[in-house]
């Protein structure tokens, strides 16, 4: 299969590039970039000298990549409300997409123009598109579907955990308060003062509180789970470290014991290949993740306070974006899971 990435010249885009080049079942057969079009994949990404291939940057013409018959799928590593514009054009002629913006994530518009700040860039083809996260969206909800919004960084690290929970009522979903905190990269290739060296070095900080915006695609899956409108505390913070998402999870234990728990978890995740369960007391580490498609896993009782303190870690570039997105290119395709990924 040949496939191609809008935006290949962003932190996700390019580790998409890596990942594709090195995948044994499919062919990258385009890479666009209106800042690089023209220049040697090698050249803007010199890591791939003998491994590009030859590929040339293309320019990022939305009609014309849609008219392209050579590629089957498409990753759009675009920001929100920008991915819109390609996905339109691209499902109308035909063309497999997986995107890993925001922008079909959420299912109403209003949503996410509370969110988002602006109207939504394309309502009717809402409709037509499926958030799947792989370890939890049923297959037969989404194979036949043109559009795939592949999840947030922050949310994979926080659904993983919680979904099964819910969805089998062992928590009540109540009074879950989370904080995350993210590497740099998880804002993008972007200069800004907040992500300069100086600033970010020897510095952790809070920030987009209290309405984050990947706090209405968590509390929308997460209502999902529960059947019935669920409501978190969330508080993301910048951490001094390139990529990497830490989440703590506090939440009320609602009766259920930590061995019913585990066992719900590993019910969920047995046989699957990127979510790893650690023991009680043992806590996941960012670095031990990072360059993976892994989400590490455990929980504690705490009965001084009868709540479960439930802890994950992931790469936010990986298993946050663009492994993520490799991995439902797999299974939408038939392939392994794994293939381009272990």
């Amino acid at each position: 299969m040949n496939v191609g990435i809008v935006g290949a010249s962003g932190y996700s885009g390019e580790l998409l590039v890596r990942l594709l080049l090195g995948h044994p079942r499919v062919s990258l057969a385009r890479v666009t970039s209106r800042q690089h079009a023209g220049k040697g994949v090698a050249e803007v990404i010199p890591e791939l000298r003998g491994r590009d291939s030859g590929l040339t940057f293309v320019d990022s013409d939305p009609d014309a990549l849609a008219g392209d018959a050579a590629v089957d799928l498409w990753f759009l590593a675009l920001p929100h409300g920008v991915a819109a514009s390609f996905a339109v054009p691209l499902v109308a002629a035909g063309r497999k997409v997986i995107d890993l913006s925001a922008d079909f994530r959420l299912n109403s518009p209003e949503v996410y123009r509370h969110y988002y700040g602006s109207e939504h860039p394309a309502p009717d083809l809402l409709a037509k598109s499926v958030y799947v996260l792989p370890e939890f969206t049923p297959a037969d909800s989404w194979k036949q579907t043109p559009l795939v919004a592949a999840p947030g960084c922050y949310p994979t690290s926080i659904l993983l955990p919680l979904l099964p929970l819910l969805g089998e009522k062992l928590l009540s979903g109540r009074n879950i308060s989370i904080a995350s905190f993210s590497g740099v990269s998880g804002a993008g290739r972007k200069v800004a003062e907040d992500y300069l060296f100086c600033e970010r070095a020897e510095s952790a900080k809070a920030y987009g509180i209290p309405h984050h915006r990947h706090l209405s695609e968590i509390e929308e899956q997460l209502g999902v789970a529960a059947g019935a409108p669920v409501v978190v505390q969330f508080v993301p913070h910048l951490a001094p470290m390139r990529r990497g998402i830490a989440t703590t999870i506090v939440t009320p234990a609602n009766g259920t014991s930590l061995e019913a728990l585990y066992a719900c978890w590993r019910r969920a995740y047995e046989g699957r290949p990127f979510v790893h369960l650690l023991p009680p007391g043992q806590t996941p580490d960012t670095r031990l993740v990072t360059g993976t498609n892994r989400l590490d896993l455990s929980a504690v009782y705490d009965e001084r306070t009868d709540n479960f303190v439930i802890v994950s870690a992931e790469d936010n570039l990986m298993k946050g974006a663009s492994g993520q997105a490799v991995q439902i290119m797999n299974l939408w395709s038939g392939y392994e899971e794994t293939d381009g990924l272990l």
